[in-house]
């Protein structure tokens, strides 16, 4: 014999119900089948409405019953059963049944618990005479339908009844070893009290009363139809990457439906697991897919991990105090008192100091629990021996589970690894002896983050996801975005990385997507966007509360880098080209470091000196072998160098300084190149990541630019003074030639002193043949001597810069 469940989805409506009937057909040939259904869709919301209405005494009530009443119709109809004069009195005595109730309780202005089970039964009773008279008609057969109530005995604690086994599984023997027919149907949900009155076996309860039937007659298996392939390994509503699960233990799939997996109700297992019925998850809308097997015969030994759960809307109740310590019977009292009050603990720890008890509650208990425990413990809450009960709000349970987890080391540390590095703070854990699940209590806002992360780090072996929150969509924005989009078909097959960009924003516009923003399309939508604002775009970072978030700052902006211990708090990594952070006060820079250090979250910055060259990253990889930096000398911006190197008689100085920026080799505002601002905050930056702690003052800045240059405060007055004093610069290019010398910016830095000038460069040292925008870095360390560490590439541009961002990125994806 086959015991088949349809959810609400799965008999939603005539069509779903024909989809329904076309499984039915395929399975019951040469065997008995009984199909268990559920209500249709939505339906038993309706009636929960409808007791809140009545009881309110609102007379909207009337109208939600008509639409009820004209929902079934609607399907009645669908299915050609107009003529089914049977079923019409069946239903039409239904609803005036019901209607009656609803009268009742309207008058007296209260649901009684005993009425309220009778009321929000009549979604399965509605749902399964409409079918078995449907099905009766399609297989030319009697009337399939079996009352439920007949058959499942319960006590009358209504709302979530307990079932009587031996009386229940007498009925069901007796019931199906007397009939001849091969095909039943039932409604779930519902069952019955000794004395007659409608009970239910708490919502979801239909998966129940087939798994209670499919014990009852000895089933060869029990189907759980439903609107998805199975089992997942996480919510794939929350997961989009989540998969279904093949195959899984009953105690690993009790576990799961008990921490939040609502494919299945948790107590559906026990009747199965007793006499071994293989239990299949199945897809009424995909019949041929796979699904879920539940038994003890297929599972995968080698998968640690099978999958990730969560229940929300938690609680948790702290109880404390020295007077717990070594005193017995504390624990006894606690759990006794909530026992008495039918409050569900689903959570416990306990501190080994035994000072303190933790329990997880349902959000909804959660102020009568501290109330009833306050009240058990106030003697010794007033004589200072416990604290009063702490409740803390706005929680989740995530939970990992799978029986191999036992044989695995590392999970723990894998798990609570992951949601540190997303900056998920854990206010809870719990792991039970048999090592099949490891809890964890989190803020509730953080769960979509922590499942997706935790999904990536156990089940996404292939690909990491990165969420890049964009500012600055200028030169090196652009050129970007341009490679990050030409690039992630290569990323994925290559490197296993996923970039999205989630958030974009220049000066004037932002615009957010958590699917991602379309790049082909990028500056269109970014300009239909809304009002630019920093503090707002890193509020919506933190509210979209991603995995492995990156902040990426394309821009020379002062203000933007002042978010970059916003982000950094909150685990979110920084990437950028911006060099005023790093050359900012050194309080300042030393604070972004101990934050770096604090949340274990990547700052990457290689682009703050030489753009894409490997400067920094060399560094400091110099440093951490052990070796030390005695002296830099460099030509670290290659808009000066492109300057000086392109500077001849036939074209002004003013020319070159406005091709360069043509080309994107300069800052926005030249005169911070031209002023050697830049190349201070580059060799600040080294100096600092060389291990000495300098400020920008300690910097000789030998400027070749005349005072009145200087002086000026706007691009248009700048580029202007430079016109104005050609002849100075056409008198430095004269020398140089004359002594047969070129020019060259050089940053020097050397016992402790640093300065950053024009210098007149002979045939024989090395800066002479640096040609275009190139640069070029010596450092003397105790390990490079005579022969320093050379590194030499070109300096500045759009695409050089881009490319180092970009690098930096998927240095982040590889943290």
């Amino acid at each position: 014999m086959l015991v088949l469940k349809f959810g609400g989805t799965s008999v939603a409506n005539a069509q779903n119900i024909k989809k329904v009937a076309d499984i039915v057909q395929q399975k019951k040939d040469n065997q008995k089948i009984i199909v268990v259904v559920s209500a249709c869709s939505g339906v038993t919301d309706q009636l929960v409405q409808l007791t809140h209405l009545v009881s309110e005494k609102n007379k909207e009530y009337k109208t939600k019953f008509s639409n009820l009443k004209e929902q079934h119709e609607t399907v009645i109809q669908e299915l050609d059963l107009i003529q089914d004069e049977k079923l019409q009195k069946t239903i039409h005595k239904h609803f005036k049944h019901l209607e009656t109730l609803l009268e009742g309780c309207y008058l007296l202005g209260d649901v009684q618990p005993k009425i309220h089970d009778a009321i929000i039964g009549y979604g399965e009773l509605l749902s399964s005479t409409i079918i078995s008279s449907f099905f009766a008609q399609k297989f030319d057969s009697q009337n399939p339908f079996v009352d439920s109530r007949s058959l499942i005995v319960t006590d009358e604690n209504f709302g979530n009844a307990n079932v009587f086994y031996p009386e229940t599984y007498q009925h069901i023997d007796d019931y199906f070893k007397k009939t001849e027919k091969s095909l039943f149907v039932l409604p779930g949900f519902i069952a019955s009290s000794r004395n007659g009155s409608t009970t239910t076996l708490g919502r979801g309860g239909s998966d129940y009363t087939a798994a209670i039937l499919a014990n009852g007659v000895s089933a060869d298996s029990l189907e759980i139809w439903t609107d998805v392939s199975g089992m997942y390994a996480a919510n794939p509503k929350i997961v989009k990457q989540a998969q279904p699960i093949a195959s899984i233990s009953y105690q690993e799939a009790m576990e799961l439906s008990h921490f939040g997996a609502k494919v299945l109700y948790p107590p559906t297992i026990q009747p199965a697991l007793k006499k071994q019925i293989p239990i299949w998850i199945k897809n009424t809308f995909a019949p041929n897919e796979h699904g879920t097997l539940i038994s003890n015969e297929n599972t995968t030994p080698q998968q640690s991990v099978k999958g990730i759960s969560n229940i929300d809307k938690i609680a948790l109740l702290t109880l404390e105090g020295g007077g717990m310590v070594g005193v017995s019977g504390i624990a006894k009292k606690l759990f006794e008192t909530l026992s008495l009050h039918n409050i569900n603990v689903i959570f416990i720890t306990q501190a080994s100091s035994e000072h303190s008890i933790c329990i997880g509650i349902l959000e909804n208990q959660a102020e009568k629990a501290k109330k009833y425990i306050d009240e058990v413990f106030h003697k010794e809450i007033t004589h200072g021996q416990l604290n009063a009960c702490q409740l803390e709000k706005d929680l989740s349970i995530i939970a990992l589970v799978g029986d191999q987890m036992k044989n695995h080391q590392g999970l723990s540390g894998k798990m609570f690894s992951t949601l540190g590095r997303n900056n998920v703070n854990v206010r809870a854990i719990a792991q039970g002896a048999s090592e099949r699940n490891i809890s964890a209590v989190i803020n509730s806002k953080d769960v979509i983050k922590a499942l997706n992360a935790l999904h990536e780090v156990f089940f996404e072996t292939v690909t990491k996801q990165l969420n890049l929150f964009v500012v600055g969509t200028g030169n090196v924005g652009s050129k970007f975005i341009e490679q990050i989009s030409n690039q992630q078909e290569f990323l994925k097959q290559n490197l296993n990385i996923s970039v999205r960009i989630l958030g974009l924003s220049n000066s004037r516009k932002m615009h957010f997507d958590k699917e991602g923003i379309d790049l082909k399309n990028w500056k269109e939508t970014l300009e239909n966007g809304k009002k630019a604002s920093l503090a707002e775009f890193t509020s919506k970072i933190k509210e979209i509360n991603v995995r492995n978030s990156i902040f990426v700052d394309n821009t020379a902006d002062a203000d933007v880098s002042t978010w970059y211990n916003t982000c950094l708090k909150n685990s979110i990594a920084v990437v950028t080209c911006n060099k005023i952070a790093c050359s900012s006060p050194l309080e300042n820079y030393r604070e972004l470091k101990d934050l770096v250090r604090q949340y274990k979250v990547p700052f990457l910055y290689e682009t703050n000196v030489g753009a894409g060259l490997p400067i920094i990253d060399t560094l400091k990889n110099c440093i951490a072998s052990g070796d030390r930096i005695h002296k830099i000398q460099a030509v670290l911006s290659g808009s000066l160098n492109f300057i000086f190197n392109n500077f001849n008689t036939s074209d002004t100085f003013i020319d070159i300084v406005k091709q360069a920026q043509i080309e994107g080799y300069t800052e926005p505002d030249p005169k911070i190149d031209l002023s050697g601002v830049d190349v201070m905050r580059k060799l600040l930056i080294l100096i600092r990541e060389s291990g000495y702690a300098y400020e920008m003052s300690d910097i000789a800045n030998e400027s070749f630019l005349p005072k009145e240059c200087l002086d000026t405060t706007s691009v248009p007055d700048f580029l202007t003074s430079l016109e104005t004093h050609k002849a100075h610069f056409n008198e430095l290019l004269k020398e140089a030639q004359t002594k047969e010398f070129r020019l060259k910016y050089v940053a020097q830095f050397d016992n402790g002193k640093a300065s950053v000038g024009l210098q007149f460069i002979a045939k024989d040292h090395p800066f002479y043949h640096l040609d275009g925008k190139d640069n070029i870095v010596l450092f003397y360390t105790d390990r490079y001597k005579e022969q320093p560490l050379l590194i030499k590439g070109a300096g500045a541009g759009a695409d050089v810069t881009a490319s180092g961002i970009f690098a930096d990125v998927i240095r982040v994806g590889n943290f």
